[in-house]
């Protein structure tokens, strides 16, 4: 931030008319948070002068000034005998605003140790990465900067964590550390790791530029409206057809590539109130085509082709089911009749479930019959479009048709 933080720590950045840091304290009181410790160095002395005990906020503060800067772990090493039980991490300079509620939930259901709250971002390519696997068990971490032509999931570390007092052991007492880059990486193997995605508000406030974006989403009432207490609004995206063109069963990622239009479409909607969401059918799992590694890589390229262009898909589901038997080299565990396998709504069902979506609210893009059945099943206004397989085995009609999904996400901004 240059200038602008050379007489006032970022955290005290003003936004409509108060600190940021202000925000994440009435964030803590509303969510039941009774003790809040802030970790101070830089121009300390403007924070503790602002929020003294925190007696004003209605929940006791404390302060550890900090001698040396110690990354984001040494404060938190230093204050350990303060922390018995699990506690939350949040770095100073993000706004957010997230269903505490959901989070803790997610962090017991899983007997985490360090929970990460992690999220897509329209600028992965110079973000820290983080993988999972299907549970949400974190498997590994890709900081920044990337290899070049080298494909990941756009998961970002959102900087904000639940953490059990079993990672102290693995702290340096006086020694500068970063938790992303230094700590997480290290303990994945040896304590119990989980991301918790969310699509809800969490913005950093590192560049001039995203400061200004935050002001405006905040005035607005988006970031309040993103809390997952909300009822959400989503645009259910098929894959094949949709957003790449449909060669068959796309088996590997060199058979994978974008429309055109796509990036552009995809990040009209992340400027909107409406989740990005895709829901794809991939027998090809259950064929033995390929397996769930694989589909991983070309679901890598998506996310890094979209991400190079600022569109980022809030979720991905799909389905590895197929009915029919007798393919050479099948999995016979996937040759099952399921409920998620479109014209089945169970994707579209467990995304609403978790993400608290208002499917009447909702729509519902493909290029195939199923896509839009399975939309009517469940209330979403489904629309049709002429890529792919332009509604050739259609037994419903679409609500509306559009030559592509740039056209269908305009039709909806237009609604």
């Amino acid at each position: 931030m240059g200038d602008i933080t050379m007489e006032i720590p970022k955290p005290m950045l003003p936004l409509a008319g108060q600190p940021l840091l202000a925000y994440q304290i009435e964030w803590l009181k509303k969510n039941g948070f009774k003790e809040v410790w802030l970790i101070i160095n830089h121009l300390g002395h403007v924070i503790e002068e602002y929020f003294g005990n925190g007696e004003q906020w209605g929940i006791q503060i404390r302060y550890y000034r900090e001698e040396k800067p110690l990354g984001t772990v040494g404060g938190i090493k230093a204050i350990e005998q303060e922390l018995k039980e699990d506690f939350l991490v949040l770095y100073g300079d993000v706004l957010f605003d997230i269903d505490f509620e959901r989070l803790l939930t997610f962090h017991r259901s899983k007997a985490s140790q360090a929970t990460l709250v992690i999220h897509p971002n329209d600028h992965p390519y110079d973000s820290d990465l983080v993988a999972t696997d299907e549970s949400g068990k974190v498997i590994a971490f890709h900081p920044k900067p990337h290899p070049e032509e080298a494909y990941y999931r756009n998961m970002v570390n959102a900087a904000m964590y639940v953490l059990s007092p079993a990672i102290f052991p693995y702290l340096q007492k006086d020694v500068p550390a970063d938790f992303g880059k230094d700590i997480f990486p290290n303990i994945i193997n040896h304590l119990s790791v989980y991301g918790y995605n969310t699509p809800e508000y969490i913005k950093d406030m590192g560049t001039p530029k995203r400061l200004d974006q935050v002001t405006t989403d905040l005035l607005s009432g988006k970031i309040g409206r993103r809390n997952l207490s909300q009822p959400q609004k989503a645009i259910f995206l098929d894959r094949d057809g949709v957003i790449n063109p449909d060669k068959g069963l796309i088996c590997s990622p060199e058979d994978f590539e974008l429309y055109p239009f796509v990036a552009e479409a995809i990040r009209k909607i992340n400027k909107t109130d409406y989740l990005a969401i895709i829901i794809t059918n991939q027998p090809g799992i259950a064929k033995g085509l390929y397996d769930f590694d694989m589909l991983n890589a070309i679901h890598s390229k998506m996310d890094t082709l979209l991400g190079e262009k600022g569109a980022k898909i809030d979720a991905l589901y799909f389905c590895p089911h197929h009915p029919e038997k007798g393919f050479p080299g099948e999995r016979p565990e996937y040759k099952v009749a399921c409920d998620c396998r479109k014209p089945e709504s169970g994707m579209l069902i467990r995304a609403a479930e978790t993400f608290n979506i208002d499917l009447s609210a909702s729509f519902m893009i493909g290029d195939h019959g199923r896509d839009i059945i399975a939309g009517h099943r469940v209330g979403c206004t489904t629309i049709g479009v002429r890529t792919g397989h332009a509604l050739d085995q259609a037994e419903q009609h679409p609500d509306h048709i559009a030559n592509n999904l740039a056209e269908a996400v305009d039709l909806i901004l237009n609604l």
